[in-house]
């Protein structure tokens, strides 16, 4: 290798391809994973991309491939577990497929701020943009998106506009119900999210359906707000009426107020009630007692809606050709919140 340049200023591919004694050509085709370069060839651009600390621009690749390099993701501010670990399971997998996230957070969730938010996207050049979508009045802004923009949504629904991708909600209710069937309880009693959420609807629908088809008695729904206050007040209702030995929570933090007034009424779960959550939040192994739950693998959901996107960009003029959505298969977490029905 020739000696490094001057470092007063950032190194750029010139000064690599003199260090390493090659052509500017070879330098670029080792840092597009060319196969075309000889192993030892590969090492010493390497060791001076290594030695010069170069980074690549990613203005000029660019101009070289007419693409940004940058997606844009539409989400809404919420601290729920499930929405932002959606939002951070995108955010990996573009880097990881070399991408930047250009993210607007959005206040309300309905057609004209999800419309206003993918304009300033467009606006900004994006190559695409993901679209976070898991209420009714956000998937209706689907159908309504500017011209010539490449877009997917994630947790839209089976009827969404755009291509998308989603955890199978229903299957994910289907574990929990089915679950808690197979341990002898005669039916389940469920603590829904708020109505114009797709998941609770989805989720909701799985029960019941999987309650139907044992020939259980289906219990009217229970609604919350998703947070663990619904939970708790859902489950001094619960607590109060005969015979209630299984009950299947929206989601973890909705379990985690059940599981606190459950206590309160000196209810021993599992021993007298039983209780699944959904989501596998960080503490649900920590609870008391540890909480059965549906897990949903939002890094898969992330690849998934990566790899949707730039097909997508790859195919003719990026053409919305919707399909049935990519479903990301849940699973059942067992731990020590569901036992046998007593007796």
């Amino acid at each position: 290798m020739t000696a490094a340049p001057d470092q007063a200023r950032p190194a750029v591919m010139t000064d690599v391809a003199q260090l390493a004694g090659v052509s500017h050509q070879t330098v670029s085709r080792v840092l597009n994973d060319n196969p075309r370069v000889h192993p030892e060839t590969r090492e010493r651009v390497l060791r001076a991309i290594a030695q010069l600390g170069y980074r690549r621009n990613a203005m000029a690749r660019g101009l070289v491939s007419r693409r940004s390099r940058v997606l844009g993701v539409v989400s809404f501010d919420t601290i729920l577990f499930g929405p932002a670990s959606t939002l951070l399971g995108i955010e990996r997998a573009a880097r990881v497929a070399g991408y930047g996230v250009s993210i607007v957070t959005l206040e309300r969730v309905d057609r004209t701020s999800v419309l206003d938010a993918t304009n300033v996207l467009a606006d900004q050049g994006v190559d695409g943009v993901i679209i976070i979508a898991p209420q009714m009045s956000a998937a209706a802004a689907l159908h309504n998106l500017p011209n010539g923009l490449v877009a997917v949504a994630v947790e839209a629904g089976h009827d969404s506009a755009l291509p998308s991708v989603a955890v199978d909600q229903v299957d994910g209710a289907r574990l929990a119900v089915r679950h808690l069937l197979e341990l002898g309880h005669e039916t389940v009693w469920h603590i829904a999210g708020p109505s114009d959420w797709l998941e609770a609807r989805d989720r909701i629908e799985g029960w019941r359906q999987t309650l139907a088809e044992a020939g259980a008695t289906v219990p009217p729904v229970m609604v919350g707000d998703w947070s663990a206050r619904s939970g708790y007040a859902a489950g001094l209702a619960l607590s109060a009426i005969a015979g209630v030995t299984a009950v299947f929570a929206g989601n973890d933090q909705m379990a985690l107020g059940l599981l606190r007034a459950l206590h309160e009424r000196g209810i021993r779960v599992p021993d007298d009630i039983s209780v699944v959550g959904f989501d596998d939040i960080p503490e649900a192994e920590f609870l008391l007692p540890p909480l059965t739950t549906v897990r949903q693998d939002f890094d898969e959901v992330g690849r998934r809606s990566m790899a949707l996107l730039l097909d997508l960009l790859d195919s003719d003029a990026g053409a919305r050709t919707v399909a049935t959505p990519s479903a990301v298969r849940p699973t059942l977490v067992l731990r020590q919140s569901t036992a046998p029905r007593a007796g």
